[in-house]
């Protein structure tokens, strides 16, 4: 450290971390710099805040000697997954250490209803791993839309209406299959929200319900919410093949999901980007400390772009496309390497921010959610 800094032996910095920095600390500081984020933004530069998020998981490399270590086929090596949910503008709002084998349909649900954040989410992008029957089920159940890129989008079958029309869409017949059991859906509907009541209020995790369902899965009210599903599925692929601003706005939010992992592969260079722990709490401190730097890095960039484009110039030099364009993630300043001088006695030139406290749901919200289920 310099003179003019506050110099502190590694032992402290280690005794510090020990000390005060928890899980659930950390989480409230990510949690805190999202809310702080939200609350500094210019609707004039940034436009109305968003509902949508997009989620996706990053494969992270950890030791071998770890049971939560898996092999992952996909990505072709052993290790953990980092599932994250990312807002339009880049904001990381939630993250969640994963097994390779841990299904992503649990992750998804447990992002958008778990994130803390002052955000209402009600849509969710992801890729084709983050879809199934069951998937879009119990997001429609749960009151938020869940948005896919699906591959392979022409072998999609649509489910029918109503049986005894085999000729009602003839243009469409080679796409067609088999009529939704309603009958299925209304018989099980009172046990389908048990289940999602469950889930709203953690009385059990969704991982936990999926579990005990794929071991059953004969089970009525599993098969009635693959039902629902498979109707919420009929009804997204027909929108989407209809309507190009949706495929454009879930690539839009997909392509903001990339552009966060690649901030993430800057920001975690230490080791080569490994997890260097074989303890699953130290893996899971390191997944809310990346959360924490990509959050805060978004949130001071946003307030320099807010001071420098609020000049007056920049009015007649920014056009709608530039706006559009704009995002708070972008790292070319950040120094990942060399000494960093701490000077506690200053601050980033920043104007202040209100920052809203945590996101406490009232007992209305709660019954009109579940009303809405």
């Amino acid at each position: 450290m310099s003179s003019g800094s506050h110099g502190h032996t590694e032992d402290e910095l280690r005794y510090v971390r020990r000390r005060y920095l928890s899980a659930d600390a950390a989480r409230a500081i990510a949690i805190q710099n999202a809310n702080a984020t939200f609350s500094a933004r210019s609707t004039e530069l940034w436009g109305q805040g968003s509902t949508a998020v997009a989620s996706d998981s990053t494969h992270v490399r950890a030791y071998d000697q770890n049971l939560f270590t898996e092999w992952h086929s996909r990505y072709g090596g052993r290790g953990v997954l980092i599932y994250w949910h990312v807002e339009k503008k880049s904001l990381a709002i939630h993250s969640q250490l994963i097994n390779c084998t841990a299904s992503e349909v649990a992750a998804v649900i447990e992002g958008a209803m778990r994130h803390g954040t002052t955000m209402d989410v009600e849509a969710n992008y992801t890729d084709s791993h983050g879809q199934s029957e069951i998937g879009f089920g119990i997001t429609r159940l749960l009151n938020f839309d869940l948005l896919p890129r699906i591959k392979r989008i022409n072998k999609v079958k649509l489910y029918r209406l109503v049986a005894g029309e085999p000729d009602a869409y003839p243009q469409l017949t080679p796409a067609l299959t088999r009529p939704i059991r309603w009958g299925l859906i209304a018989q099980q509907y009172d046990q389908m929200i048990k289940y999602v009541t469950a889930i709203r209020t953690r009385t059990a995790s969704t991982e936990a319900i999926l579990r005990r369902f794929t071991c059953s899965a004969s089970h009525p009210t599993y098969a009635a919410m693959l039902e629902v599903g498979r109707a919420q599925k009929t009804i997204f692929v027909v929108r989407y093949l209809r309507l190009r601003d949706l495929q454009r706005e879930i690539e839009e939010g997909l392509n903001v999901m990339e552009s966060s992992n690649g901030a993430n592969s800057v920001i975690a260079y230490g080791k080569g980007g490994e997890i260097a722990s074989n303890r699953r709490d130290e893996q899971e401190m390191f997944v809310l400390c990346l959360r924490i730097l990509q959050s805060a890095l978004v949130y001071v960039n946003t307030l320099m772009l807010q001071g420098i484009l609020a000049e007056p110039e920049w009015d007649s030099l920014l056009t709608p496309a530039d706006r559009r364009g704009l995002t708070p993630l972008f790292w070319s300043h950040v120094r990942p390497y060399g000494e960093v001088n701490l000077d506690m006695d200053t601050r980033l030139d920043l104007d202040a921010v209100k920052l809203p406290g945590p996101r406490v749901p009232t007992e209305d919200a709660d019954q009109q959610s579940s009303e809405r289920a």
